[in-house]
């Protein structure tokens, strides 16, 4: 059995080493305007956001080409912007020759992704202090990265120990919060009170985070007339939730760009860690920025949340459930984090596809 699983891998291998290429896996031309933003969050000329754009597509379809053929022995994955390669973390030394010949770097690391997430589900099952800011698979340093408050490492070890070895403590300025003290999404109100964002229109409404609002909370869209109810809402343990509207609108696959033409959502192919991703929220607009990690968990004054994209990208209040798209594949919303977008920050995201398979519901694309 394990023999023809193997061989399965490696045909798919094959095929994708012989055909796939930045072009051939590439997402639609992205617009100017998002061309424009990369240039301006990540210091790219147009040329470089473009080729950047094109190995990321690549990268995003090899990462999981790549599991497949390490099977056990996969450490991780995560593209690095310098080589414009996806680098591949294998325990087992005797399968990075295969891996480079799919077009992948190979780094040997000491431990396997599988152990990192069984590390990291410790911490998931307790309480942590006040002290712990977030945890998170760190794929590049092939640890579990516990932070904690300047000043509070000590403090925070003893919780960091119950992962093990595989765990440590850094400190961090980050003061993590929902998005939500001024609700002021891409413009829907809630009971007629606060404001969040519109996240990725599913068909029947759409998606967004789930501390925005509790099922059959009332719902009014931009013009402060009837939109619908949330008909389903979770947090904390996870950020998501989505609203069912009524006849009167008409989802679309369009994510506001905040001065530019709108971005059309064409699917939701997840990213790798390494890779530009763009957000879009109605206090700060449409800002770029690199994803940092995935599967953190923050720790929030109203409970943890697990199963977060953590990025580099500034959010303010107000941000909260708008949309996150790398190229034109949506990625998630906006759940919270601290900074703004003057100094920076840092801001958590939730994956769309979880939300789209624990509603299950369907994505909108043009």
């Amino acid at each position: 059995m394990k023999r023809i699983a193997f061989a399965a891998v490696a045909v798919l291998a094959g095929a994708f080493a012989a055909t796939a290429s930045p072009a051939a896996v590439a997402a639609p031309e992205p617009s100017a305007d998002l061309l424009a933003a990369m240039q301006r969050d990540l210091g790219l000329t147009a040329g470089q956001a473009a080729d950047r754009l094109r190995q990321e597509s690549a990268a995003a379809v090899l990462q999981h080409v790549a599991r497949g053929l390490a099977g056990d022995d996969f450490g991780g994955a995560w593209f690095d912007a310098a080589t414009g390669k996806l680098v591949v973390g294998v325990t087992d030394e005797a399968k990075s020759q295969r891996l480079r010949r799919l077009g992948a770097e190979p780094r040997t690391v000491a431990n396997s992704a599988g152990d990192l997430d069984s590390a990291k589900a410790k911490l998931d099952a307790e309480k942590a202090p006040a002290e712990v800011t977030g945890w998170f698979v760190d794929t590049r340093a092939n640890v579990v990265t516990v932070t904690a408050k300047r000043g509070q490492a000590q403090a925070a070890q003893a919780f960091a120990a119950k992962a093990g070895a595989l765990a440590k403590v850094v400190e961090t300025d980050e003061a993590p919060r929902l998005l939500k003290d001024i609700r002021g999404g891409d413009a829907y109100y809630i009971n007629n009170a606060g404001r969040c964002s519109v996240g990725f229109a599913v068909q029947g409404g759409f998606v967004t985070a789930g501390h925005c609002g509790s099922s059959g909370d009332s719902v009014a869209g931009a013009d402060r007339t009837a939109l619908g109810a949330f008909e389903g809402s979770s947090f904390p343990g996870n950020d998501y939730g989505w609203v069912k509207a009524n006849s009167s609108w008409t989802p679309t696959a369009k994510v506001n760009h905040y001065g530019g033409a709108d971005v059309v959502v064409s699917g939701s192919t997840e990213a790798a860690v390494g890779a530009s991703i763009c957000r879009s929220g109605s206090t700060t607009g449409w800002h770029c920025g690199t994803v940092s990690a995935k599967n953190q968990t923050v720790n929030y004054q109203e409970g943890s949340v697990s199963g977060l994209t953590r990025t580099d990208v500034c959010a303010e209040p107000g941000d909260s459930g708008g949309s996150w798209v790398s190229g034109t594949q949506a990625q998630g919303v906006t759940s919270g984090g601290s900074g703004n977008c003057t100094s920076g920050g840092t801001t958590y995201f939730q994956p769309v596809n979880e939300i789209l398979s624990a509603y299950n519901l369907t994505l909108v694309t043009g």
